[in-house]
């Protein structure tokens, strides 16, 4: 009972750790006048609309969205491969 307990502890940190080390990366995007920077925790932290008088303003602004989440995603997947992954802890 009590290995079990430490485990999901160890699982716990680990994921706080791999949390911490990406809120400290970010992903731009720069497409069809949007710069868009992402951090790794998936927050936007800068937009930049070099032309706000597009038309299709929302279509451009949701793909750049989009499009940093998919590349924050296989960010996080490179770290967590780079830490070891969950394999390590038995799962």
């Amino acid at each position: 009972m009590f290995s079990k307990l430490k485990h999901i502890k160890d699982l716990r940190s680990q994921g706080k750790a791999i949390q911490n080390s990406l809120a400290g990366e970010s992903t731009t995007i720069e497409k069809n006048g949007i710069k868009l920077v992402m951090n790794g925790n998936m927050e936007i932290i800068s937009l930049d609309i070099s032309d706000p008088n597009q038309a299709n303003l929302s279509v451009l602004i949701t793909g750049a969205v989009n499009e940093a989440i998919k590349k924050t995603q296989k960010l996080m997947a490179e770290k967590m491969q780079a830490m070891g992954g969950l394999g390590n802890l038995g799962i």
